[in-house]
């Protein structure tokens, strides 16, 4: 797959998104295969690609706001099937056990994991992603 990385946080008109070949990623248990359909650019990519936020991982493939369609199933993810049109979540996991997940606030979780963060998201032809951290499942247009 073609897919936009990010090797070493640097400003943004030195140009740190490179496009890169890679193996196409295959999904591991409980995850789904996404071939993406658009990527917006949200201003957190950019605090990725300068370095204001770190990366668990370098290179990254950065990107969050993720759309696109169920290619693979990794054993064990359900809820899903090839061909679903789905959304990919900024949080891609989360504790459950700190006072804001059990308050429903998930997203606060000082050790959430986050997608173009902690793991590879949207910049690229394929997205590996675990099924529960879909925000969204759309029903195909009639």
């Amino acid at each position: 797959m073609i897919a936009m990385q990010l090797a070493s946080p640097a400003p943004i008109e030195s140009a740190p998104l490179r496009a890169a070949e890679l193996p196409d990623p295959e999904p591991a248990a409980g995850e789904l295969l996404v071939r993406v359909r658009a990527c917006g650019v949200c201003h957190t990519d950019l605090h990725v690609a300068e370095g204001d936020l770190t990366p668990a991982k370098l290179p990254i493939i950065p990107g969050h706001e993720v759309v696109g369609v169920v290619e693979k199933l990794g054993a064990g993810a359900s809820g899903f099937k090839i061909g679903d049109r789905v959304g990919i979540a900024w949080l891609r996991w989360a504790c459950g056990e700190c006072r804001f997940c059990i308050a429903g606030s998930e997203n606060l979780c000082a050790r959430g994991k986050f997608t173009g963060l902690d793991a590879d998201g949207g910049y690229a032809q394929f997205a590996r992603v675990p099924a529960d951290c879909i925000c969204i499942a759309v029903k195909p247009l009639s």
